[in-house]
């Protein structure tokens, strides 16, 4: 009895390049209208993106990120060894985001977020979201 093989691929991508590249523009163009204008984009296209930005609260620091700050409205993860700063940080980052109006939240992944500290640092631990 003869088995049937096929090509993994044929199920997949469509065998042409044109037709890839109309999958491709289909789906850039679906995301663009799901998520809204510079949700996706090629990286060549724009030498310099304007970003809206969270001062860090520390002067060097911002200048070495080279926008001035975090990135507003994006998800940003603080990471390093065991008491490298980074609570403190992300409080201060917090702490200014509130002050301009903003809103945040905080993944306490090491269960280290002392109330009290937040407070210290300008934080409103009222109006702070926290898992």
């Amino acid at each position: 009895m003869a088995t049937k093989t096929t090509d993994p691929q044929s199920d997949t991508l469509p065998a042409s390049a044109s037709e890839r590249q109309k999958v491709l523009s289909f789906t850039l163009d679906k995301i663009q209208k799901d998520y809204g204008k510079g949700a996706i984009m090629k990286l060549g296209e724009k030498a310099h993106i304007r970003a809206d930005v969270i001062p860090t609260g520390a002067l060097s620091l911002d200048l070495a990120l080279g926008v001035g700050g975090l990135p507003r409205g994006r998800v940003v993860e603080i990471y390093g060894p065991e008491s490298s700063g980074k609570t403190t940080l992300t409080l201060s980052v917090i702490a200014e985001a509130q002050r301009n109006g903003g809103l945040a939240a905080f993944i306490d992944a090491e269960h280290a977020l002392d109330p009290t500290y937040a407070r210290k640092l300008g934080v409103d631990v009222d109006n702070l979201l926290v898992t």
